[in-house]
């Protein structure tokens, strides 16, 4: 298997809003918000429902990986239940390899509700939701030993049972790629966010914001210093800028697709960091990964949600 990725099984629930619904329910436009069912469920009862997808943000750079034909497989944790049945199919119809056998829990299956609003913007809220709750018995260590990269997400992180789920994956990988995911997942988790990009991470995927706020930065430059440093591959998206890539003292950019048709930016990430790792599994050059990238990317912001059909 060429890459396994693990990550929050969630079911996305996407929705179009106003401004004034982000103002008035006290959210932060473009970033995650965690809440508990009831709040989720309270949010909902006001909201049409464009659509409904198996998300989750590694999924949905595996599924991509998927359509470009590589071999992949996924690990996340779900609910024997309505949704939670939904997903599983949702991964098996893209031909994905799901790597967890579910049972009935307590905790239902987890739900994002993606909000977008008129500039195309996404705004997500997240009930984790069974997710939330994965832990080192659900991981399968031959799947990850079996597999050229893993493939993880920053928003996974948390301490307690995912922090061992984490350790575990790594510490039987081949090569190890993370996703930071969010900005206020990044200062939440800082200090150890930035013990795994030095010490235990061959791939950092982030956008500009993150990185620069993992590592306590005001300049671009900075950033490449940081990368140059530490000897990894770091991969970072930096919106109409292009993205770019520094591998030791290789520094690649590609510019990024202009006069496009913007309907969602949900998944940009995602599909960016499934197109890069294709392109590397794939012994493509940086650029010709990059392209790819931002290939994937530009056309899943043209349609509504994270998956390309």
């Amino acid at each position: 298997m060429k890459i396994l990725g693990i990550g929050n099984a969630i079911v996305d629930v996407i929705c179009k809003v106003d401004e004034k619904f982000i103002k008035q329910n006290n959210l932060t436009k473009s970033t995650m918000k965690l809440v508990d069912e009831a709040e989720f469920k309270k949010l909902l009862s006001t909201l049409k429902i464009e659509e409904t997808v198996s998300g989750g943000s590694v999924a949905n750079s595996i599924v991509g990986l998927s359509q470009l034909r590589n071999q992949v497989g996924f690990i996340g944790k779900i609910s024997d239940d309505d949704l939670g049945n939904k997903y599983e199919e949702g991964l098996l119809k893209e031909n994905v390899n799901y790597f967890y056998s579910k049972k009935k829990e307590i905790i239902p299956t987890g739900t994002c509700l993606i909000l977008i609003t008129p500039d195309s913007e996404r705004t997500m809220v997240t009930f984790l939701g069974i997710a939330g709750k994965i832990n080192e018995d659900d991981i399968d260590s031959n799947a990850v030993k079996s597999s050229e990269i893993l493939f993880l997400e920053g928003y996974l992180w948390d301490e307690g049972e995912p922090k061992k789920a984490f350790e575990k994956a790594i510490i039987n990988a081949n090569k190890v790629a993370m996703s930071l995911s969010d900005l206020f997942c990044v200062e939440r988790h800082k200090s150890q966010f930035l013990d795994l990009v030095k010490n235990k991470l061959d791939i950092t995927f982030a956008n500009e914001q993150e990185i620069m706020s993992l590592i306590d930065v005001k300049k671009f430059d900075e950033v490449i210093n940081f990368a140059k440093e530490i000897n990894k591959l770091i991969v970072v998206t930096r919106g109409d800028k292009g993205a770019v890539a520094i591998n030791r003292n290789e520094i690649v950019e590609c510019p990024a697709k202009n006069n496009l048709k913007i309907k969602d930016l949900t998944g940009a990430g995602d599909l960016f960091a499934g197109g890069f790792l294709h392109g590397l599994i794939n012994n493509k050059s940086t650029k010709e990964s990059l392209v790819t990238g931002t290939e994937m990317s530009s056309k899943v912001i043209q349609i509504i949600g994270a998956r390309l059909n």
